[in-house]
């Protein structure tokens, strides 16, 4: 079974990481858009043109299953997606984990791009999953980008930023970037001791897996993992190997021909 994963950038690696350490025999197509990134700012139109050009070139190359393990790609062209391939095709989408946070605690923030803080999508989450919770959203200016570039000071400053911006007395964090779980560990850190942390990628995962199952296709793969960038065959940039989960997936990657 081959797996498409789409996102403009590195916002991919924690999902397909988590799919490698529950299925490794899986074989991963990743679809990063580095000529392009990031896409939040790009006009709904253009980002799902370039999402359904990544899905043609994922099914060209065998994928079975398509993912957008990216809020954006998500949020914008998710049902454009499903609707150009058709019931046949699983597509699993990402969503900010509000809902179990908002089960789960009663002082939240969340923590995610400022286009995606601003945006009427995440207002609408929190309204939906935790209208009754003390909900704080948090722009975390310039985290993703500096995930994406490797940058361990930009990481570490944009990272402090947004700490100091969170009331002291939260439960939890919600990273609403799927970029964000790269950096836990450091989020973690610059948290008070015991705020519980929330992100979608193991959900995603295993999502992915369950719709797998349901196709009841026997042939799970050779655990090999393809990069596609902006069109081209590649391998992961070298910023994805500043983090754990990019490590691991390198140690897979091929170049599909």
């Amino acid at each position: 079974m081959i797996v498409g994963l789409i996102d403009s950038g590195l916002g991919m690696l924690p999902t397909s990481a988590w799919l490698k350490k529950l299925r490794p025999e899986l074989d991963l197509v990743l679809l990063m858009d580095p000529d392009q990134a990031p896409w939040g700012p790009k006009p709904d139109d253009w980002v799902v043109a370039r999402v359904l050009g990544a899905v043609d070139r994922a099914m060209a190359a065998g994928a079975g299953v398509i993912v957008l393990p990216c809020n954006t790609a998500s949020v914008t062209a998710l049902s454009h997606v499903r609707a150009h391939l058709g019931s046949a095709v699983p597509v699993v989408g990402t969503v900010p984990a509000i809902k179990p946070a908002a089960a789960a605690s009663t002082r939240i923030a969340v923590w995610a791009t400022a286009a995606t803080t601003s945006s009427a999508y995440q207002a609408r989450l929190i309204e939906e999953f935790a209208a009754d919770r003390a909900v704080t959203p948090i722009a975390c200016h310039g985290l993703a980008d500096a995930i994406d570039r490797g940058d361990a000071e930009g990481v570490s400053a944009a990272i402090r930023a947004a700490a100091a911006a969170t009331p002291p007395d939260v439960e939890s964090v919600v990273l609403g970037c799927t970029h964000y779980p790269l950096v836990a560990t450091e989020i973690v850190a610059a948290l008070p001791s015991g705020v519980r942390i929330f992100d979608s990628a193991d959900a995603v995962a295993r999502q992915t897996l369950r719709r797998i199952d349901e196709l009841g296709d026997g042939d799970q793969g050779t655990g090999a993992v393809t990069v596609s960038l902006s069109g081209r065959d590649g391998f992961l940039p070298a910023s994805a190997l500043a983090y754990a989960e990019g490590r691991l997936l390198a140690g897979e990657q091929s170049v599909h021909r």
